[in-house]
């Protein structure tokens, strides 16, 4: 069997893009388990949440905008601090940036390791990075609940508890009961783990359940476009995570090495997930983040480029 290239740097083929309304000028930009864009028009402008990987890129989500209105982007509200979700802010210069406090803060403490991380491995994702004038910062941010009025229209945006990073925030719009969630939901979608925090991911996906959403938005994978789809996709979401985490808190006690504890994981990860997108990629990343949190280290270890490359050779190699 051949040796798994390193993260994503195989997957070079195309994606098919599809954007998709999903209620009253309500947008899902999608394309087949790359990272999400959502559109959220009001009365007189819109927001875009996640800005894609590049300002080049960036202005793919922006043609398509401009095909179903003529209303100028003010707000990009960012989920959480990864390169792949904003580093394509500078596309959109005339919108104000918005993230969690606590988004911002990882963003100092990691945002250019970050980077250079996440631009390592992904090198499809991250076309035209010499368009990139470096890190994104907001210019907006909150503690734990904004609303912004877009227009007649509210958008909250809400921090519900860490889960795939310590500052994840939704997008709700109430009028029309639609979540845009972030990576704290993904469909058919292997969860990038690799700075998340295992224990607490489970409450927060209560709590984004509490809001009962017709329709949701994932961090990667299609649009959910009603209550039933909503429910499988958290549900998904949680057995992805319950397996993964049971199995590396069961290598623990049993004293397993890390390597050892990743092979096991991938015994009983493989058949229930392993045709989700980016599943080899994140499962590295997975397994040596559960092992540490299993340990003992409540707080994510930085992940570098070297990093990255060394985890990678000591588990795929």
């Amino acid at each position: 069997m051949s040796k798994p290239q390193f993260a994503s740097t195989g997957d070079m083929g195309e994606k098919n893009v599809s954007f998709d309304r999903i209620g009253e000028g309500l947008y899902a930009y999608t394309a087949e388990g790359d990272p999400n864009s959502g559109i959220i028009e009001g009365d007189d402008c819109c927001m875009v949440i996640d800005a894609q990987a590049t300002p080049v890129m960036a202005q793919d989500v922006i043609k398509r905008v401009k095909t179903v209105t003529d209303k100028p982007i003010r707000y990009v509200v960012l989920s959480h601090y990864h390169a792949v979700r904003v580093l394509g802010a500078s596309g959109y210069p005339d919108a104000q940036i918005i993230c969690s406090d606590a988004a911002r803060e990882m963003i100092i403490e990691r945002g250019q390791q970050d980077m250079d991380s996440e631009i390592g491995r992904f090198p499809r994702l991250f076309q035209a990075v010499e368009s990139v004038p470096g890190l994104t910062w907001p210019t907006i941010t909150f503690p734990d609940k904004m609303t912004v009025w877009l227009g007649k229209r509210e958008v909250r945006l809400q921090h519900i508890g860490r889960a795939h990073t310590a500052g994840d925030i939704i997008a709700h719009v109430p009028d029309a009961d639609v979540v845009f969630s972030g990576d704290l939901v993904e469909y058919h979608s292997a969860c990038y783990c690799g700075d998340a925090h295992f224990t607490d991911w489970p409450t927060t996906l209560d709590n984004l359940a509490a809001f009962k959403a017709r329709a949701l938005v994932p961090g990667r994978g299609a649009p959910l476009t009603d209550a039933k789809q909503v429910n499988d996709g958290i549900a998904m979401t949680r057995d992805f995570l319950s397996t993964l985490y049971g199995s590396v808190q069961d290598s623990v006690k049993k004293n397993y090495t890390l390597k050892q504890a990743f092979d096991a994981c991938k015994a009983v990860m493989d058949p229930k997930f392993g045709k989700f997108a980016i599943y080899e990629h994140c499962m590295p990343f997975n397994v040596s983040r559960a092992y540490d949190e299993a340990k003992g280290t409540a707080w994510p270890v930085i992940w570098t480029a070297e990093r990255d490359r060394e985890m990678w050779a000591a588990l795929q190699g």
